[in-house]
This record gives C-alpha cells, structure tokens and sequence, in this order.
C-alpha cells in the first residue's frame, strides 16, 4: 500500500503541466529525425513502429522510491523535483512490464533454474549493440555490480592495499572499498575546456602503490566516454606495473549524441586479459531494485579466482526482466537516447543562459549533469555558514552540505552531493536528468529563480 506523504498528486500533475513538451522547450532534436529516418529496427520491420512517451510524468512518490520519497523525508513535502540516486522516472519498457506478468501468472515462487536463455541474452546484447563477443562461459551473474567488484576487490587487492580511482568518481566505490578494507587512491582528473581528462602524470605516479584499478566507463559523475586510445594507455600502464582493471560499465547504453562507448574488452586483448568487466541492464532499464547483474573477464585464471568470492542469491522476477529487456528493450531504448540527449541539451543552454554562478558542460555519456555550483556557493556563503554551524554541529557540515540545503529550500529541487565523488568534487552537485523534460524544466526554472532573487 502507497503512504500519503501529504501531497495532491493530482493537482502536482496539473501545476506541472504534464502535457508534450516538445513545442514548449524546443523543436524536436536532429538526433530524434536521424533516428526516424534510418530506423530498421525489429519494430520498424515487423510493422507500424511503437512511440514510447517520455513526456508523461510517472509519479513515483509514496512507492518507497528512494530518489523522491528520500528527499521528501529528508527536506519535507515542497520538493517538487527529486534529481538524485542515478535511477530513472520513466514507466518500465513494456517488454518487461509484460515479461513479470506472465511470470507472475504462475502462482508459485519456487527455486529457479536459469538455462543458458539468460546468459544467451546478455550475448546477444553485447554483440548486437557493441560488436562485442563474449565467451558465454565466461559470464558469472551477481546481486549486483557492487558485489562483483568487492569479489574483485577480495581476489586482487589484501586488506590495507590501495585501489586506484580516477576522480571524480562514483561514490558507491568508496563504500566498496570501506566493505573489503581497502584503501582510496584517489587520482584527480583535470578539466580542459569544461571535459575531465587523465592527469598522466599522476595516474602513473599513483599506479605504482595500488593492487587494482576501478575503471569507471563511462565515468560516473563526470560523464566520460573513454576513448580507446585513453583506455588502452590506461591498459599499458596498469599491465607494465601488474595492476589488474577492474571495469564498471553499467552506464554504457547512455552515451549523448556525436560520442560512442568503447567496452574495455575490445582493447588488444593482452590488455584485456589483465581485466574484469562489470555490467547491468540496472541502470539502462531502471532495474536497480531487482539486484541482477554480471562480471566477465578472458583471464582463465582471473575468472576462478573471483568464482571463489561470488555468491550471487537472484530472484526469479530480476532475472526474468533482465532477459526481457536483453532481448527486447531495443526500440524502447533507442527511443529514450534521443529524449535523454534533448534533456542534456536543454540542461547545458538553460544553465548557461540563466544560471550565473553554474556551470555545466554536455555530458558524453550517462544521464547525469555535472554541475560546477562554486559561483552560486560563494554568493550565498556556503563556507561561511559552515564554519559558522561547525562550531556547535555534532558532524562536519560542509559548504556543499549547505548548498545541497539550499536548494532544497530555495529551488525546492534535490541535488547530490559533489564531495562524495571524491578529490574534485567539491563546489559540485549531480543532477539526474532522467525524467520527463517538464520537470527538467521546471527544476532549471526554479533554480533560475531562487538564483536571481540573491
């Protein structure tokens, strides 16, 4: 049963507009015509193709969803747009939708078999969408990508060693590294024209004290694609020095348009031997609470060392999407892409026109904006007011911590906190744009507003 947090849904439907936006922020995108024009996808050829609506607003309040109701019961009922946890707010791709129910019919809930129809799917995807062959033998499932990559950690790295990381980065990593008692090397990125990039020199430096390097890619929050000529020189490095690679690709379907996402495991693969690549279709479908994911590597002897940490406890209903969503999400996710890019665009024009203070450049990849807030922090104190709290605050209260109040305050919007990315992160908020472009509209629109009544 859904809890009442107070608030009118139906009248939050209404001030909100949950009509088309297409006419209202914008004419639809070059990368939307393409996709139109050159569509021969399964749906295209089969007959009349399937319009999927990206504008509705899904209401996920009072469904325990950790993106909205979260920040409700951390900063009250006037958040009108929640843009944290990196899950999106669209209705499920009704493949899987479908695929559940039919499941479901069947009244029993006893122990699955999972036949190779599963790992055949993630196959098929990879090959499908990446020109990526691999070995089904190879593929080990897990609860999640989490779990595969502190198995990673438990094979590669002893208690007490160092794990490189190109920061920013995900923050759930830290938490990783807390559970398998390994410590952060943190390799700050430099940014060029607003575009992270490897500070060489450094990464090389650090390389030589570390047991394992976690590959973000794309990288989470920053939004790189990485090219093939950066991973393979990551790749060399990591291999002269004997540093396993450990890489995390569950954004891997998000990349914006003009960018393209290269798997780690197409490098020349005395490269690749020397890795372990993490997927899931989580973050792609929105799947996050279903705990499905999986790991492969072409090191023999890699996969039976990680085999020896992994327990993966799936449930019937993760899997059964998971598989839906390999074998028939294309169309819906090749419709979302386009809508995702528009948003990314609206994003970096709004905040360039009519945020002083804020920044943000055009992600390659994911569905996140990065947003550079050092401007807006100092107009409004942010470090003032926290030292001011410090003196009598039981925790450390940071200036972001003060921004992130805020704008919950002020914008009535919910950011995530840039210093949990690690070194480089501060002065910075991640905003997920993952929702209907009304109310990527309206969080720009208030955050306009709160900006300019300073």
């Amino acid at each position: 049963m859904q809890r009442n947090h107070g608030l009118n849904r139906r009248a939050f439907l209404k001030s909100t507009g949950a009509t088309a936006v297409l006419g209202a922020v914008g004419a639809r995108s070059a990368l939307a015509s393409e996709v139109a024009a050159t569509d021969v996808g399964p749906a295209a050829i089969g007959g009349a193709r399937e319009e999927f609506d990206f504008d509705e607003i899904y209401d996920r309040r009072g469904s325990d969803c950790v993106k909205w109701d979260r920040a409700i019961e951390q900063f009250g009922p006037e958040i009108e747009v929640g843009m944290g946890i990196a899950d999106m707010d669209f209705r499920a791709a009704p493949c899987i939708t479908n695929a559940i129910a039919e499941r479901a019919a069947h009244e029993n809930w006893g122990y699955q078999h999972r036949d190779s129809s599963f790992t055949d799917a993630v196959v098929a995807w990879n090959q499908r969408r990446y020109d990526l062959d691999i070995d089904p033998s190879t593929i080990v499932w897990t609860s999640g990508v989490h779990p595969g990559i502190i198995a990673g950690l438990h094979t590669f790295a002893p208690p007490g060693s160092r794990v490189l990381m190109t920061t920013p980065t995900y923050n759930g990593f830290y938490s990783d590294l807390r559970f398998a008692r390994n410590v952060a090397e943190d390799s700050e990125m430099k940014v060029v024209d607003g575009v992270y990039e490897i500070d060489w020199d450094d990464f090389e430096r650090r390389v030589q004290r570390v047991h394992a390097f976690i590959l973000c890619n794309p990288q989470n929050p920053t939004g790189n694609c990485w090219s093939a000529e950066d991973m393979t020189r990551m790749g060399e490095i990591c291999l002269e020095h004997g540093v396993p690679v450990l890489s995390d690709e569950i954004h891997c379907d998000f990349v914006t348009k003009g960018q393209k996402y290269t798997p780690f495991a197409s490098l020349d693969p005395k490269i690749v031997d020397n890795s372990v690549t993490f997927k899931s279709n989580s973050k792609t479908f929105s799947l996050a609470a279903n705990k499905v994911a999986w790991y492969f590597s072409t090191n023999p002897a890699f996969m039976s060392r990680l085999r020896q940490y992994t327990r993966a406890d799936l449930s019937t209903i993760g899997m059964v999407a998971a598989r839906a969503a390999n074998n028939e999400g294309d169309e819906w996710l090749d419709q979302l892409l386009v809508y995702l890019d528009g948003n990314h665009d609206l994003t970096e024009s709004y905040i360039r026109d009519n945020v002083p203070g804020v920044t943000y450049t055009k992600a390659q990849g994911t569905f996140l904006a990065w947003l550079d807030m050092g401007g807006l922090m100092e107009r409004i104190d942010a470090q003032g007011k926290a030292d001011y709290e410090n003196r009598t605050a039981a925790d450390p209260v940071s200036p972001e911590s003060i921004l992130q109040r805020w704008l919950a305050e002020n914008a009535r919007i919910y950011l995530n906190n840039g210093p949990s990315y690690g070194t480089g992160g501060e002065k910075h908020m991640r905003m997920n744009i993952a929702t209907s472009r009304t109310l990527v509209k309206r969080a720009l629109d208030n955050l306009s507003n709160a900006v300019a009544e300073l």
